[in-house]
């Protein structure tokens, strides 16, 4: 009798213990379907990298702004440096003959006194002056427009005021027939190479008291 007393006693113990193992374990357990809360992500971190990305962006666009000026500069340079070149090339080209055409208006020149030294034509000259002028003459006019062709001009400057950029006063002399500083006798052409000057002319000029004609 007393055995089955103490056996019933044993196992009421051991479920109360069994009991209160479980619920000693189910109070600890974690209950499913429920995740841990994720953290936040860094606002201040983003702020940072789009903030150092506009930066970046404003320096390569201050980049590209000095390279174009810098490349529109050095091609405008460039640009200078072709025209001022092929402007070179132009006036070597017009130009390099400048010593050679002095000598030869100095031909041109001796030509002129040679026929000017000749007696005036009249009516009972020699035929032998006759044909020596006006073979002077053609060889003249057609030397002249040798040197027009290449750009070998003679102007006269009788008339004119004296111009001390393209005359050369050999003397004044007073004149009733012509205004103060005027060219009264050209002994020589004024010659240009296309437009620039070649040689003066040597010239008298008109020379008044008072600066009145």
């Amino acid at each position: 009798m007393m055995n089955m007393t103490e056996n019933h006693e044993a196992g009421t113990s051991a479920d109360h213990a069994e009991c209160g193992h479980t619920e000693q374990g189910s109070s600890h357990a974690p209950h499913e379907g429920v995740q841990p809360e994720a953290s936040a992500p860094g606002v201040d971190s983003a702020d940072e990298v789009m903030s150092a990305a506009s930066t970046r962006i404003k320096e390569l666009e201050a980049q590209l702004s000095e390279e174009h000026d810098r490349w529109v500069r050095s091609e405008a340079e460039m640009q200078n440096l072709r025209t001022r070149t092929k402007r070179e090339i132009d006036d070597a080209r017009q130009y390099a003959v400048q010593k050679f055409a002095r000598d030869v208006v100095e031909a041109a020149e001796n030509l002129r006194r040679g026929l000017a030294s000749l007696p005036a034509p009249a009516e009972n000259e020699d035929s032998v002056i006759t044909k020596m002028r006006e073979g002077i003459e053609s060889t003249e006019r057609s030397f002249l427009s040798i040197l027009e062709r290449h750009g070998v001009i003679a102007h006269d400057p009788s008339g004119q005021a004296f111009d001390a950029n393209h005359h050369q006063a050999m003397a004044e002399q007073p004149s009733a027939e012509h205004a103060n500083g005027t060219v009264m006798q050209a002994w020589t052409p004024t010659w240009t190479l296309h437009g620039r000057l070649l040689k003066p002319a040597m010239v008298v000029v008109a020379k008044n008291e008072g600066g009145q004609a």
